[in-house]
């Protein structure tokens, strides 16, 4: 179980887990409730350099599609293929085994990311 209290969000509902100089990135489970069901996520390439705050993919479901913004600097060190084969883990399990991509931090400072209870407040205590 992923202790929700150590990630940062974002405001566009994006979650981030830090280890070191690797960020884990995900929807958090209020966007995935509100897409609805997950079809289809276009996530940056392997490789790819995400700019904090720049779109960096798409997420569709059955009821819109949304994008995907970059709650960080650096460079992708992994995709979840298993997301890619089966878009519906993002609503199963988004801050397990839903996760969206791997980054190695650039080594700019983060900044502008919420803890959870700032988050919690942000959607009207609905995360």
């Amino acid at each position: 179980m992923t202790d929700l209290n150590a990630l940062k969000y974002t405001a566009e509902h994006e979650w981030v887990a830090i280890d070191g100089d690797v960020a884990t990135i995900g929807i958090t489970d209020y966007a995935a409730e509100q897409l609805g069901d997950v079809v289809y996520v276009d996530l940056p390439a392997d490789n790819a350099t995400i700019t904090a705050g720049q779109v960096m993919g798409e997420i569709e479901s059955t009821k819109s599609v949304s994008e995907l913004y970059a709650p960080v600097d650096g460079e992708v060190i992994a995709l979840n293929g298993d997301v890619d084969a089966d878009p519906s883990l993002v609503n199963q399990d988004p801050f397990g085994t839903g996760w969206l991509v791997r980054v190695r931090l650039s080594g700019q400072p983060i900044t502008g990311l919420m803890d959870r209870a700032a988050y919690v407040e942000l959607t009207g205590g609905a995360a």
